[in-house]
């Protein structure tokens, strides 16, 4: 490994974060050093974060180097109105029935507190980390969101510091995110996330992005280049897991009210009434937060009696989940903005080696991922009866002993050989 080809990682999710927002930095820094880069991570002394998983600690590389500064966050004062309602806020479960208190501290995030509510982090982590870079010598700066105020500190390294080379990684866009529009932002306030967000992708020297989507999005107003690197899965020693002995579909990940799939409800429901082998063999398991919407709609379609809801469940358990079940579920918004998504469990599900079953809107980008990979099939929420037709198939192979899948062509989508890719970018980038 090189010494000298430091690379500084601003990221607010972080061991023992758990969710899918810690997993792409985690790993990208776990095997850098392997391409010769060696990376610090930037991440804060005190965050509040909805989900814990204690078990990602032990994936930390024990001698990386990890910086830490304290933050302030108003999550921590918003508890004191309403602890429940500001961990399902702040992990992404807006609710559609909004009680007075859901609406002030919705319009609190969104207009009070822009681009997000780590924004109170922006000052102190660039006047630190102004000394920092130049102490260490630091010539790549890579800042990671959401949150996007990350963004902003290496928007402002930046004008500070012109001969660093700044890198805006983003997992997910952001004035389009599907979610964006719950915020009961004001004219202003909406004008102004598009300003500050025109800001960081003018300012930044290069655009990392999860999605081809979101790239062409990005290009449409900026200059800036753009690369894309998807999110991946990592190989896991762990001994074979059985398969379960009841038809199983598991949903892994924050069940949103926006991705209810009532169509998928409507079909078991039908398939419960008219196969009585199906009624007796099926189990729906769902792993994560979920949104009392859906909780709903499962019961008014007449499946509680068959669901099993096991909560957030540390990443290792869950990627055990995933290679027990019988068929893994992938639910994406139906709205034109969630096309660019590319959901970070597609690819676990892919290296669980189960069949998916996915449902989301007409051009998703990550409908041709799993065509390529053979892994499923994809249904939009208007196509019904082919739908109900695959579960059929599905489960008739589930009797008869055959219900497995081959994959191709994952291995791009491993850990490693994506980190491989980021490094011959930042070679780029160091070169520049």
């Amino acid at each position: 490994m090189s010494a000298q080809r430091k690379v500084l990682i601003v990221a607010y999710y972080w061991p023992p974060a758990g969710g899918p927002g810690v997993q792409r930095w985690l790993k990208f820094a776990t095997y850098l050093r392997e391409f010769g880069y060696e990376p610090i991570l930037y991440v804060p002394d005190n965050p509040t974060y909805p989900i814990i998983d204690s078990g990602l600690l032990d994936e930390v590389p024990h001698d990386i180097r990890v910086v830490k500064k304290a933050i302030s966050e108003p999550y921590k004062f918003a508890a004191w109105f309403s602890l429940k309602r500001t961990r399902k806020i702040s992990s992404g479960l807006i609710p559609k029935k909004q009680s007075l208190k859901d609406k002030i501290l919705l319009w609190i995030r969104g207009n009070l507190f822009i681009p997000d509510a780590r924004v109170l982090w922006v000052k102190p982590s660039v006047e630190f980390l102004e000394q920092f870079i130049q102490e260490e010598h630091i010539k790549l700066v890579i800042t990671t969101g959401p949150p996007h105020s990350l963004h902003l500190i290496g928007a402002k390294l930046k004008e500070r510091k012109p001969n660093v080379t700044w890198m805006a990684d983003f997992r997910d866009p952001w004035t389009t995110i599907g979610y964006h529009k719950d915020l009961l932002l004001t004219s202003w306030a909406a004008n102004k996330h598009k300003k500050l967000e025109k800001y960081v992708l003018d300012t930044a020297d290069h655009l990392l992005v999860t999605s081809s989507g979101t790239k062409t999005e990005f290009q449409a107003v900026t200059k800036t280049p753009i690369s894309f690197i998807t999110n991946g899965f990592d190989s896991y020693e762990i001994q074979r897991i059985p398969l379960d002995e009841k038809f199983s579909m598991a949903h892994i990940g924050s069940f949103l009210a926006d991705r209810n799939p009532e169509i998928l409800w409507q079909v078991l429901a039908e398939l419960i009434q008219e196969n009585a082998a199906f009624e007796k063999a099926f189990e729906l398991k769902i792993i994560g937060a979920v949104s009392p919407i859906v909780v709903e709609s499962i019961k008014k379609n007449k499946l509680a009696d068959y669901v099993t809801l096991l909560g957030y469940l540390p990443h290792l358990e869950a990627v055990k989940q995933q290679r027990a079940s019988q068929v893994l579920l992938l639910i994406e918004i139906d709205r034109p903005e969630s096309k660019v998504i590319i959901p970070g469990k597609l690819f676990e599900y892919l290296a669980a080696q189960r069949p998916i079953l996915a449902i989301g809107p007409e051009g998703a980008d990550f409908r041709s991922i799993l065509d390529d990979a053979s892994a499923g099939r994809f249904f939009n929420y208007s196509n019904k009866q082919a739908l109900k037709e695959y579960i059929q198939s599905l489960f008739s192979d589930f009797q008869a002993g055959k219900l497995f899948v081959e994959t191709k062509d994952i291995e791009q989508f491993s850990r490693k050989s994506l980190t491989k890719k980021l490094a011959a970018l930042l070679d780029t980038l160091w070169e520049s």
